[in-house]
């Protein structure tokens, strides 16, 4: 990277060429997010003032910064920040990164349940950072809900971006593990919409996914288990006690496991409906009524 005075275009340059060459999709774009992170200052500024002369502190955090994405880990993690729904979520590495793929939950829920002005009741099993919950809140403004997580650390975050997103009087954060008894009862149900995007991935496939998501975010709420089904047994198992007479479940899944997620809520007593595509045509979320 450019050593001495540079200006911000000679060190955006720099950082795209370092993370084209480890590979980095989208290296210009990123490289200008790192830069406008490391400087503190808009895109926007660094796009109209490029040939103006960065000061040497700017440099010397881009650099790190740069590193860091080289060893994939991701930008969220980097910036501190990811957009979902249009919405700022501050993240860690304590949660995972907001998907564009989780935003069909919302979709889902904003047309199955219609009374935008209603005091829903909606509880988010593995909160994580909030963003399906917070999202659901600001969307219904008179809604309440519950966010369940066994991290600490997720629980923090979550109540971070309910306090800068305005629905703190709103939440109620709760510590909690579908992996031990009792864990339902802590919940006060029952609730109007419950919602989650659970760990799904086989516990043998974890280490090959995208060195991203492997290497950097939380394995617990990543690891579902043997087959990648034990948290949706779980749900499943005491969803009946915790939606209310004709409560709906919306609950996102991976690849392929939409069936047999079907199954289980079936088999719990409820009417599953066709799941929900992403923009990638994979069914992505299952619905289903109590």
């Amino acid at each position: 990277m450019t050593s001495g005075a540079a200006t911000y275009d000679a060190l955006l340059r720099d950082a795209a060429v370092a993370l084209t060459a480890a590979g980095i999709d989208n290296a210009r774009f990123e490289a200008r997010l790192l830069l406008a992170h490391a400087a503190r200052v808009p895109i926007e500024r660094l796009i109209a003032h490029g040939s103006e002369i960065a000061p040497p502190a700017v440099a010397e955090v881009l650099r790190g910064l740069t590193a860091r994405r080289i060893r994939r880990e991701p930008m969220a993690y980097i910036v501190g920040e990811r957009e979902f729904w249009g919405l700022p979520f501050k993240v860690s590495p304590a949660v995972l990164v907001p998907r564009p793929d989780s935003e069909t939950l919302i979709e889902a829920a904003l047309a199955l349940m219609p009374g935008r002005t209603e005091p829903w009741r909606i509880v988010d099993l593995g909160v994580g950072s909030g963003c399906l919950l917070l999202t659901l809140l600001r969307e219904f403004p008179n809604a309440s809900g519950v966010g369940m997580d066994t991290s600490a650390a997720a629980l923090a975050v979550a109540e971070a971006n309910a306090e800068a997103l305005g629905v703190v009087a709103r939440v109620r954060l709760v510590s909690g593990d579908w992996r031990r008894p009792g864990w339902a009862g802590r919940l006060g149900g029952p609730f109007d919409l419950l919602v989650s995007n659970p760990p799904y991935v086989e516990t043998a496939a974890v280490g090959g996914l995208m060195p991203d998501v492997a290497q950097f975010e939380p394995r617990l709420a990543l690891d579902g288990g043997g087959d990648g089904l034990a948290a949706y047994r779980a749900i499943a198992g005491e969803a009946a006690g915790l939606v209310v007479p004709a409560g709906r479940v919306l609950i996102e899944t991976g690849q392929g496991q939409a069936p047999e997620i079907s199954s289980l809520f079936s088999a719990a007593g409820f009417s599953v409906g066709v799941p929900w595509r992403d923009l990638g045509g994979i069914d992505r979320i299952v619905p289903a009524t109590h």
